[in-house]
């Protein structure tokens, strides 16, 4: 395995979990000029998997909005363009007047878990689960109280 569980082609993500967030509308690209610079995707709920952390803003699973699939194309790396999305993914929270945005990262993925921290997210808690493309691995849980 990759040192951060980095995702893998056909395992993390899956096209028809891309494909279900623009169905959706949830998935937001930062482009330059023609160019995608990193993606997201935002939805303005949380699932079962959220239930198990001890938040710090008690809200119903549609009263939060969730950070999922952070990514920033290779060459844009270390140029703020993963910060850019989290604070675009705080003013979708804030305009669909959410209690929170809530986010979780593989534990082992140390550069994504420094930038979450570094915008100012609080860290929850973390679990145990299965993905495809690590096997059980631990995740941990991280919120933004709006």
């Amino acid at each position: 395995m990759d040192r951060y569980a980095r995702w893998k082609m056909g395992l993390h993500p899956v096209r028809e979990a891309i494909r279900d967030y623009i169905r959706e509308g949830a998935m937001v690209l930062l482009m330059d000029g023609v160019r995608m610079m990193g993606a997201m995707a935002v939805t303005l709920y949380q699932g079962e998997d959220y239930h198990a952390i001890a938040w710090g803003v008690d809200a119903a699973d549609d009263d939060v909005a969730v950070l999922h699939l952070l990514g920033v194309r290779p060459s844009a790396q270390g140029r703020g363009v993963g910060a850019q999305l989290v604070r675009g993914a705080l003013d979708i929270a804030r305009l669909q007047h959410k209690k929170a945005l809530r986010l979780d990262a593989l534990e082992s993925n140390l550069p994504a878990r420094r930038l979450y921290e570094a915008q100012g997210f609080v860290y929850r808690g973390r679990q145990r689960l299965w993905a495809d493309n690590t096997g059980w691995t631990q995740f941990c849980y991280y919120e933004w109280i709006l």
